[in-house]
């Protein structure tokens, strides 16, 4: 008997016509998996894949300037229904799904195209496993990383659906080694808890311990939430270390 097919977590990336479905649309979906091994380690698995896909609708020259998908090049593609099921739902074998800054991608995947698959988001669980990387781009981790097994070539073109998921799994892999599928799934359906603050200003990039209480009290009204996250975060920390 042929040993069962394993476990994966699928690492996808979008281009788009712009970020707000319905009035934007899906021109390419690139994926890669990461498959759970018989030694309990997570691995990269496949050889991954993209494809091509009609947004219906033409492509701004905006959008264009970062991914360079032309009209012409999406014209006799599928359209995004014909598509995403099948690539977002390689059932039974996937166990959740994953992207850098997920909440992108989620847009334009409904629970209806995934099959409620939960999400991994690779940004906000860097942001707790690595916060001494200067950024947290999904390339900026890859160079200031440097994950073993990673192919420079495979992950070029940046801003292309393929090369992008295909990093952004090896982000993905060295996670799940370090702290396991349910931790990364607890910690994107949080808010993002950002290791610095971001917000322009004399507070910039300085740890949250460092900022007073007056400039953490306008934090907590930010309109980001990922700020505004952190912030009742370091308020907490505070309020707990002062009855210690």
């Amino acid at each position: 008997m042929p040993p069962p097919a394993p476990q994966i977590i699928r690492v996808i990336d979008l281009e788009t016509t712009g970020e707000a479905p319905p009035l934007h649309g899906v021109c390419e979906i690139g994926w890669q998996d990461v498959a759970l091994g018989a030694d309990g380690r997570w691995e990269i698995h496949g050889e991954g894949g993209a494809r091509l896909v009609n947004p219906g609708r033409p492509i701004p020259p905006l959008t264009q300037t970062i991914h360079h998908i032309l009209d012409e090049q999406v014209a006799d593609a599928p359209l995004w229904h014909d598509v995403a099921r099948g690539v977002l739902d390689p059932y039974p074998r996937r166990v959740a799904l994953a992207a850098h800054r997920s909440l992108y991608e989620e847009k334009f995947c409904s629970p209806a195209l995934t099959r409620d698959a939960p999400w991994i988001c690779t940004w906000k669980c860097a942001l707790r496993l690595w916060p001494d990387t200067p950024a947290f781009s999904n390339q900026m981790l890859r160079y200031w990383r440097k994950p073993v097994g990673l192919e420079h070539e495979r992950g070029l073109p940046a801003h292309r659906a393929f090369p992008d998921a295909y990093v952004a799994a090896f982000h993905l892999r060295d996670a799940l080694n370090a702290v396991g599928l349910e931790q990364l799934l607890a910690w994107s359906r949080l808010p993002g808890l950002l290791p610095r603050v971001i917000r322009p200003g004399p507070d910039r990039g300085k740890d949250w311990c460092e900022i007073s209480d007056d400039s953490l009290a306008i934090m907590l009204g930010d309109r980001d939430e990922d700020v505004r996250f952190t912030a009742e975060t370091e308020r907490t920390r505070r309020g707990t270390s002062s009855h210690d």
